[in-house]
């Protein structure tokens, strides 16, 4: 039996997920399509790999051994057809928040000879394009799913704690604090059911669940012009959650942001690199990134400025580093 590894790679995906939607928007095919070809595929082994039905998906004992082994077949796939590694390193950012772009922008003044090319890629894509050798660093949020999908190949240590603010429209109060409840709250991100959903996504539902209220999820716009138009369009009574990074862009543009008062969010962003990449290159921009964050006190839970406590998710892996 030739096996094909299209097959394969579309069983990874959806392995990682467990959620045809989500791995067919990552693989970029429609979820009818992904079902057929995972059907081909336990044809061809003559195995059920997968047991579903219309909300959930769960591998079988024969599709847990098989994921191992697919896995390193796909590895092996693909460090035998990889081209011989460019010069320069690769980096990616999440849209425009700031955290991946100050630390491009440090290393190109740090070694100005040495070529930095750049992509824009959400967290789940940097860390797929990371193990396929597709980008030197990432720098993403590193969650529990991605752990167990991925539990060796990569290395990654926490970065920056971002804190999320509110954000309004510029006829409010001038108190420097509001409450989550006070007002109907919006946020930028693709919600469960969209077959998007991602590592923000996933953020922002145990926020939600924290905070015991109803976000309206608008999507991911991407760029900060898209942000900010929706926002000037809205009523005045709404608030967003909002990155730092973007919050004080909403503050140049006539709005005002406010540091949430029963508890402060904040995001980890780490970096992660592949765990037998020796170059120098990568070397040297963990170096600058790791020395920029000490630089900006990024891993500082800093409360001076707000009235709640530090939050993030019960499970979230950045705990365990800062309490390390």
């Amino acid at each position: 039996m030739e096996l094909d590894l299209r097959l394969v790679r579309y069983f990874v995906a959806l392995a990682d997920e467990l959620h045809f939607g989500r791995a067919a928007a990552q693989l970029y095919v429609s979820q009818p399509a992904l079902s057929k070809q995972i059907r081909k595929l336990e044809d061809q082994l003559r195995e059920t790999l997968l047991v579903r039905d219309s909300r959930h998906v769960a591998l079988t004992a024969r599709g847990q051994q098989f994921l191992g082994d697919a896995r390193r077949l796909l590895a092996l796939a693909d460090s035998m057809t990889q081209p011989g590694r460019q010069d320069g390193v690769s980096i990616a950012h999440v849209f425009e928040l700031s955290t991946s772009r100050l630390v491009a922008d440090a290393f190109a003044r740090a070694e100005p000879d040495i070529q930095l090319r750049e992509h824009a890629m959400d967290s789940i894509t940097q860390l797929n394009a990371l193990l396929h050798g597709r980008l030197d660093v990432a720098i993403l949020r590193v969650t529990p799913r991605m752990q167990a999908a991925h539990p060796s190949g990569w290395r990654h240590r926490l970065l920056r704690l971002e804190p999320l603010l509110l954000v309004g429209s510029g006829g409010d109060d001038t108190v420097p604090t509001a409450s989550f409840h006070e007002r109907p709250l919006h946020v930028f991100g693709d919600p469960p059911d969209s077959g998007t959903y991602n590592a923000h996504g996933q953020y922002l539902t145990a926020l939600q669940d924290r905070l015991g209220l109803e976000m309206r999820w608008l999507g991911t716009p991407g760029a900060f012009s898209f942000c900010v138009a929706q926002v000037r369009r809205a009523p005045t009574r709404i608030r967003y959650l909002e990155f730092l990074s973007y919050a004080e862009k909403y503050v140049d543009v006539g709005m005002r942001m406010f540091w949430p008062q029963e508890i402060q969010p904040y995001y980890p962003w780490s970096l992660a690199w592949r765990a037998d990449d020796v170059a120098a290159t990568t070397t040297t921009l963990i170096e600058v990134a790791v020395g920029l964050a000490e630089q900006h006190s990024w891993l500082s839970l800093d409360q001076s400025a707000t009235a709640g406590p530090a939050w993030m998710p019960d499970d979230e892996p950045a705990w365990r580093e800062l309490m390390s």
